[in-house]
C-alpha cells in the first residue's frame, strides 16, 4: 500500500531506495528498591557504566576522520553532557536517598533535565534535549548489559548506497557508521531544524526529513521509499508514475549540484555588476571547514551558545578564547562576526547566569540575550575579553543580540571599554578598532533603528525572531505554525525600513536569519537593498547562482510595487513571478 508522510525538511535533495530500520531505543525502566547494604554497590555499578560510555565516546572521537569533524564535535558534546554533574553525580545522590536502582535514577534525572531544555525559548538549545536523551540511553544500555553500539545496529556488511535509514532518532555515534555504509538518506520520528541530526545531514549533503512522529512504526524493512528533503515528504511504496517522476527530479538536481560546485570560486556579482557579500552562519568551530568549502567570504554569525551545552558551570575566559581563536585562524584572514551569548534565564542552564529558579510564564520576553548579559556583568566581561584577545589573530566583529533600547548599547560599549582597559593594563594585544554591531530582531529596534545607527558600526537582521515577535507566533507550536508568514506586509515594511535607513546612514546592514539563505527570497532582498547575506554554508552556492542571474536595476522597481501590496497571498504571487522572470 502506498502512503505519504510529512515532516520537517532539514536537508534538501531527493533519495530513492529501500528502508533500513534501526531498532528503537527505549528508556522505560523498572523502579526497584535496593536494600541499604547494596546501595554503595549500586552507586559503583552506575559509575562503572558511566566510565564505559565515556571510553566509548573517547574511542569514537579518536576514530573520527577530518572529513567528519562535525560528527566529532557532537561526540564532544555528548562527552560534555556525560561529564556534567547533573548526569554524572546527581543520579548517585538519588540512588542513595531513594535506595533505587541506577537505571531508574538516571532516567528520573534525565526527565528533569529534558523538561528544562524543552522550556527554553532558543530553538537550538531546546533541541539539545535529544542529545541528553541519547547520552542517557547509552548509559542505560550499559547498565542493562545491552551496549548496542552503533555498528551492530546497522548490521555487518551493510552497503547503504540504495538504503534509507529509518529510526526514531540517531545519535552522533550512529551517524559515524555512515562514513562506511554511505546511506542514501535518513528519516527520523524526532528532531528539528537545529538538532544535531539536521546539522550533520546538511553537512554531509544527505537528504533528510525529521519530525515524522510515527515513521519507525509505519514503515517496514526493505519497503521502497522516496525522500524529498526539500518538501519534507516521504512516500512509501510509490506507484510507478510517481517513482518515474521523482527519478527525473533526482537526475535534474544532481546535474544542478554539479553546476553549482563550479561557482565556489566565482564572485557573487549581479548582472549589473553589483558585488554581494555571501557569509556563513556557524554554530561550532568545526563548521569553519564547511564555510570555506562552500566559498563563504567570511563568517556572518558565529553563535557562541555551544560552549554552554552539556555543562553545569560557566565557561571560563580561556576556554572561550581558544574557541574564538580557532575560528578566526581557520578563516585565514576573512572577517568573523561573533555574537555574544544569546541565552535565556528561564531555566537553570548553568550556575552563574541563573539568578532565579522561578519558572517564567513568558521566557521569550524575559531576562535573556543582552538583557541577561548586562544583568550578569562578570561573565559578560569575560566573554568580551576573550573575543578581544582573539581579535589579535584576524578580523573580528562583535554582534549584540536582542537590542531594544539605546541604553543597552551604551552599557555594552562601556563594558567593552572596561574589557579593553583591563587588557591594556595587562599588555595583552587586541584590535583597538574592533567593530561592534547590533542584531535587529525586535520590532521596536527595527522601528527606532536610528538610535542604533548612531551608536553602532553595523547591523544584522535576525529574521527568525523579528518575524516571530512581529506576528506573535511561535513557529515551533504546531497549532499556530501555519500563521508564521515571512511575507506578511508588516514584516516586509520592517525589513525595508531597516535596510533603507542603514543605506542612508552609510552603515552596513546584513541579514543572518533563514530568509537570507532562501533562494526564493534572494531577488526580493536584493530589491530591498540588501548587499550582505549570511546563511548556512550549504545554502551559499544556490543563493550565489540566483544573485548572478539577477539585475538589481530591473528588480528594484518591481520590489517597490510589491511593498505596496497588503495581502500575503498577492505578495507571494508577485514574488513567484519575480523569480520566474528571466532577467
Amino acid at each position: 500500500m502506498s502512503f505519504t508522510l510529512h515532516g520537517l525538511p532539514v536537508s534538501g535533495g531527493i533519495a530513492i531506495g529501500r528502508a533500513h530500520l534501526i531498532s528503537q531505543a527505549t528508556l522505560e525502566v523498572s523502579h526497584l528498591l535496593i536494600p541499604p547494604r547494596m546501595v554503595d554497590k549500586e552507586v559503583a555499578r552506575f559509575e562503572t557504566a558511566v566510565e564505559a560510555v565515556r571510553n566509548e565516546f573517547q574511542a569514537l572521537k579518536a576514530n573520527t576522520s577530518h572529513a567528519l569533524t562535525d560528527i566529532g564535535a557532537f561526540v564532544n558534546l555528548h562527552l560534555m553532557i556525560l561529564s556534567d554533574p547533573e548526569l554524572s553525580e546527581i543520579p548517585k545522590d538519588i540512588i542513595r536517598e531513594r535506595r533505587c536502582n541506577a537505571e531508574w535514577a538516571i532516567v528520573q534525572q534525565m526527565e528533569h533535565l529534558v523538561g528544562q531544555f524543552e522550556a527554553i525559548d532558543d530553538t537550538y538549545l531546546r533541541e539539545r534535549s535529544y542529545d541528553v536523551r541519547q547520552v542517557v540511553e547509552r548509559v542505560v544500555r550499559e547498565l542493562t548489559g545491552h551496549p548496542d553500539h552503533a555498528h551492530s545496529r546497522f548490521g555487518k556488511g551493510v552497503k547503504g548506497e540504495n538504503l534509507i535509514v529509518v529510526a526514531h532518532d540517531l545519535s552522533p555515534a550512529d551517524v559515524m557508521a555512515f562514513k562506511d555504509q554511505n546511506f542514501a538518506s535518513f528519516i527520523t520520528d524526532v528532531g528539528g531544524a537545529t538538532s544535531h541530526t539536521a546539522i550533520l545531514s546538511r553537512g554531509m549533503g544527505i537528504p533528510a526529513v525529521l519530525g515524522l512522529h510515527n515513521a519507525r512504526q509505519l514503515i517496514r524493512d526493505k519497503e521502497q521509499l522516496i525522500v524529498d528533503g526539500t518538501r519534507g515528504v516521504v512516500i512509501v511504496n510509490p506507484d510507478p508514475r510517481i517513482l518515474e517522476e521523482y527519478q527525473l527530479k533526482k537526475s535534474q538536481i544532481e546535474i544542478e549540484r554539479a553546476k553549482l560546485k563550479l561557482l565556489k570560486t566565482a564572485r557573487a556579482t549581479t548582472l549589473d555588476k553589483t558585488k554581494i557579500d555571501l557569509l556563513a552562519n556557524i554554530e561550532e568551530p568545526s563548521e569553519v571547514a564547511l564555510a570555506l568549502e562552500s566559498g563563504a567570504e567570511g563568517i556572518g554569525l558565529f553563535r557562541t551558545e555551544f560552549i554552554f551545552l552539556g555543562r553545569g558551570d560557566m565557561p571560563g575566559e580561556e576556554e572561550q578564547f581558544d574557541a574564538y581563536r580557532k575560528v578566526v585562524k581557520g578563516m585565514e584572514g576573512r572577517p568573523v562576526t561573533i555574537r555574544t551569548f544569546d541565552l535565556g534565564n528561564d531555566k537553570n542552564l548553568h550556575t552563574e547566569l541563573s539568578s532565579s529558579d522561578r519558572k517564567r510564564d513568558n521566557p521569550a520576553l524575559g531576562l535573556r540575550s543582552i538583557r541577561l548579559s548586562l544583568a550578569e556583568p562578570k561573565p559578560f566581561l569575560a566573554q568580551l575579553r576573550a573575543i578581544l584577545r582573539a581579535s589579535k589573530y584576524g578580523k573580528i566583529r562583535i554582534l549584540i543580540p536582542m537590542l531594544s533600547h539605546a541604553h543597552q548599547i551604551d552599557q555594552t560599549l562601556a563594558m567593552l571599554e572596561q574589557a579593553k582597559s583591563s587588557l591594556r593594563g595587562e599588555r595583552v594585544p587586541f584590535d583597538e578598532a574592533i567593530e561592534i554591531g547590533g542584531m535587529i530582531e525586535v520590532p521596536a529596534a527595527a522601528l527606532a533603528v536610528g538610535l542604533f545607527l548612531r551608536r553602532l558600526d553595523f547591523l544584522s537582521i535576525g529574521t527568525n525572531d523579528l518575524i516571530q515577535y512581529t506576528l506573535a507566533i511561535d513557529r515551533s507550536d504546531e497549532q499556530v505554525a501555519s500563521l508564521y508568514d515571512p511575507l506578511h506586509p508588516a514584516v516586509l515594511m520592517l525589513l525595508s525600513h531597516v535596510i533603507t535607513s542603514g543605506e542612508k546612514a552609510g552603515i552596513p546592514v546584513s541579514m543572518c536569519g533563514e530568509l537570507a539563505g532562501d533562494p526564493h527570497m534572494t531577488r526580493l532582498l536584493l530589491g530591498l537593498g540588501l548587499r550582505q547575506f549570511s546563511m548556512f554554508p550549504a545554502q551559499i552556492p544556490e543563493v550565489k547562482q540566483k544573485i548572478k542571474q539577477s539585475d538589481i536595476s530591473e528588480i528594484t522597481p518591481i520590489v517597490r510595487r510589491i511593498l505596496k501590496l497588503e495581502e500575503s497571498a498577492k505578495i507571494q504571487e508577485q514574488i513567484e513571478r519575480l523569480n520566474a522572470w528571466q532577467l
